[in-house]
């Protein structure tokens, strides 16, 4: 009896040890997976910004004609100023 009762001792401490070694392993893969994890989060937030949208081009000429015309047109009725007209007429030709 005192075989037996010895081997049953011997496979309680292996299967206990076994059981221990398998959860510390998991919980180090856990802490690893975590980690990882945690450097892409800050790989990805120090990656530059996305290029800002291109500027939108300058008015076509035709627009900046009818602009024109609207000027001249609030000129002539009285409604803008010599000098308003110039700055307005020298803003639209980027003057």
């Amino acid at each position: 009896m005192g075989l037996l009762r010895m081997a049953a001792r011997t496979a309680v401490v292996a299967g206990t040890a076994t059981a221990v070694s398998g959860r510390v392993a998991n919980k180090q893969q856990q802490k690893y997976a975590a980690q990882e994890q945690e450097q892409q989060a800050q790989q990805a937030q120090a990656a530059p910004a996305p290029a800002a949208p291109a500027p939108e081009p300058a008015p076509a000429a035709d627009d900046s004609m009818a602009q024109l015309q609207k000027l001249a047109d609030l000129h002539k009725a009285g409604v803008l100023t010599d000098e308003e007209f110039a700055a307005s007429k020298a803003k639209i030709l980027g003057i």
